[in-house]
C-alpha cells in the first residue's frame, strides 16, 4: 500500500457520502498503479450543489455544479511539501449521474476520486492523446479494485467528466 494520506472532508448538510476507506482505498490504488514511492497528501471535500456550483464558476467560468473539481498544490521550489492538493467533490452530481449511467454508487464515487486524483498527478483530457492515456488509467486502477470499465456504455448512459 501506498504512503498517502487522505484528510477527507464532509461539508454540512452532505447526507450521504462513501465511507472514508473508499476514498482512502481508491487515493491509495492510483498511487500503487503509478508506483509513486513519496509520501502524498491529499484532501477529498465532499460538498453540495452550491458549493460545487461557486467553486465551479469561480475557477472555470461555469455556472452549474460538477462532479469533481481539482486544484493542485503548487508548492514553492524551496518548500518541500507533500501535499498533492484539493479534489472537491459535489454529492448530487455523482449520485444522479451515476443512476443515469446505470453504475453503482460506490463505483462511480470510486471513479470520480480516481479521475480528481489523476489530475492533480498533471494528467488531463483536453487533447485526445492525453484522453486516451488518462481513460486507461483510470480503467486500470478501477479494475485493480474489481470495479467494472468506467467508461463502458449502457444503455442509455452518456459520460460527463
Amino acid at each position: 500500500m501506498s504512503n498517502v494520506t487522505v484528510d477527507y472532508q464532509i461539508a454540512e448538510g452532505i447526507e450521504s457520502a462513501p465511507e472514508e476507506s473508499i476514498i482512502v482505498t481508491a487515493v491509495n490504488a492510483v498511487a500503487d498503479i503509478l508506483a509513486l514511492d513519496k509520501p502524498l497528501e491529499i484532501t477529498v471535500r465532499v460538498v453540495g450543489d452550491k458549493e460545487a456550483a461557486q467553486l465551479n464558476h469561480q475557477f472555470r467560468e461555469k455556472d452549474y455544479p460538477t462532479n469533481v473539481l481539482s486544484f493542485p498544490f503548487e508548492s514553492p521550489v524551496e518548500l518541500p511539501v507533500q501535499l498533492l492538493g484539493d479534489l472537491v467533490i459535489c454529492q448530487s452530481v455523482v449520485e444522479r449521474e451515476a443512476k443515469e449511467q446505470h453504475k453503482s454508487s460506490i463505483a462511480h464515487w470510486t471513479h470520480m476520486v480516481i479521475h480528481g486524483t489523476l489530475h492533480l498527478l498533471g494528467y488531463d483530457h483536453i487533447q485526445e492523446e492525453d484522453a486516451v492515456e488518462m481513460e486507461a488509467l483510470e480503467q486500470k486502477v478501477m479494475a485493480s479494485l474489481d470495479y467494472p470499465d468506467p467508461y463502458e456504455i449502457t444503455s442509455n448512459t452518456e459520460q460527463t467528466l
